[in-house]
């Protein structure tokens, strides 16, 4: 698997993380005042998935920039 599947992959799993961790951050709050990390926990992932998304926007620029065929 090159590196381009390999960031496909890894933001899939990461928007899984960022949706889980968001649905326990609503459910806390539902039941009260939550833990600061509870509160905090989202902005992990949604970094991470800001780095891969930004990464994966950019591959069909950098492609046409280097006079390559576009990735899929």
């Amino acid at each position: 698997m090159n590196r381009s599947a390999w960031i496909r992959q890894i933001h899939r799993w990461l928007s899984i993380v960022f949706t889980v961790t968001v649905m326990a951050n609503f459910s806390a709050m539902a039941l009260g005042e939550p833990p600061v990390w509870v509160v905090y926990s989202p902005l992990l992932p949604l970094f991470l998935l800001l780095f891969t998304g930004l990464y994966m926007f950019a591959l069909p620029y950098s492609a046409k920039w280097r006079g390559g065929r576009p990735t899929a």
